[in-house]
């Protein structure tokens, strides 16, 4: 084992790194080379860190093919060593590396995807709650539905693409490789969890910011407008039955 002085700090340092040196007060058993086993090592926890973010990430590296993805995902290790002990939680600046590699430009989609996919995972690791019931309305008078605050459900996200990324998102994380891509529209999408599996739903026009509003304390009567504002043609009741169907919301209080 490591003697009490060990720099933890200088040997995580190097793996990462290939052109990084074996620490110093690194050694290794008789006719055993050092620099040799330390690379082993470094190769071993880069490949762990790949195979994780593949587990994140299936659609992209089914977009991309194995050898593409491996080779962006070396690159984003090098650069983003993982912050915390828990795998789940690596690869959350995954989307934005994606966004500025080179190599992907001519996919300008694929960040959005990914973030589909991040979102994916942390609505499957969020806290359990009982969604809103769908007649959560009837106890509530009409004069009072405007000053109307919904409390999230831990797993709902939000994701805003200019590309068809839901579309694409389903297409590469279901068994059809056949699929067409039949739409060039802008998608939002709506991640939840209303029981155990996680949904991942496209929103109309002006779904997205009427959810997010509510998301971040807003009144429904101040969701609403922003909603309008967007979308001219935003369906007010379509909106507020999809999002309780798809379980974004745990309860309503009133005032302020």
């Amino acid at each position: 084992m490591p003697g009490p002085f060990f720099d933890y700090a200088g040997f995580a340092a190097g793996l990462n790194d290939p052109l990084h040196a074996a620490p110093q007060d690194v050694v290794a058993g008789p006719d055993k080379a050092v620099t040799l086993r330390y690379n082993v090592y470094r190769n071993n926890v880069t490949v762990s860190l790949i195979d994780a973010l593949a587990a994140i990430y299936p659609a992209v590296q089914r977009i991309t093919g194995v050898e593409f993805f491996r080779a962006m995902a070396r690159f984003h290790i090098r650069a983003t060593p993982p912050a915390s002990p828990l795998l789940f939680e690596y690869g959350r600046d995954f989307p934005a590396f994606i966004e500025s590699y080179e190599y992907a430009r001519p996919m300008p989609w694929l960040a959005d995807t990914a973030r589909i996919e991040r979102a994916w995972l942390d609505a499957y690791h969020a806290a359990d709650a009982t969604p809103l019931a769908a007649d959560a309305f009837a106890s509530i008078e009409a004069t009072q539905l405007a000053q109307i605050r919904f409390v999230p459900h831990p797993a709902t996200r939000i994701v805003r693409s200019r590309y068809p990324a839901v579309a694409i998102f389903a297409m590469n994380r279901t068994a059809q490789p056949d699929a067409v891509l039949r739409s060039s529209d802008a998608e939002d999408a709506l991640i939840t969890r209303p029981d155990h599996d996680v949904t991942v739903s496209r929103l109309p026009a002006g779904g997205a910011t009427f959810i997010q509003a509510l998301l971040e304390g807003e009144p429904l009567g101040s969701a609403v407008a922003a909603a309008f504002a967007e979308a001219e043609a935003f369906d007010l009741a379509a909106n507020l039955a999809g999002m309780i169907s798809a379980g974004a919301f745990t309860a309503l209080h009133s005032g302020e």
